[in-house]
């Protein structure tokens, strides 16, 4: 599981009919910062989730990747590589906290 952030959306009108009502987010995989350890930051690489929960943009989320984005019972027969899977409240490393949704950004 990863740590992204919503930074877009996807529209596609045409897609296989197990996608059909499912919304297609864009989202930015993020780390924490290496030699502070006191933030995240991005990775630099951008994916396309399927929203499982409502999440928007600007959210901070929970993704799954690979063989695991299909094993929830709504993503079992759909031909997904990624899959927000929770909304993120709180990241915290080291007794710091480096994001909170309740201030809206890292830290």
């Amino acid at each position: 599981m990863f740590v992204a952030k919503v930074t877009g959306t996807l529209v596609s009108t045409q897609k296989v009919a197990s996608m059909v009502g499912y919304k297609l987010l864009v989202v930015e995989p993020y780390r924490l910062e290496a030699q502070q350890r006191s933030s995240l930051t991005t990775t630099g690489r951008t994916l396309v989730a399927v929203d499982m929960l409502g999440a928007g943009e600007g959210d901070m989320v929970l993704i799954t990747q690979g063989s695991s984005a299909r094993l929830t019972p709504e993503t079992k027969n759909m031909p997904i590589d990624t899959v927000i899977v929770g909304l993120v409240d709180r990241v915290q490393v080291d007794q710091r906290c480096v994001y909170s949704r309740q201030d809206g950004e890292e830290q």
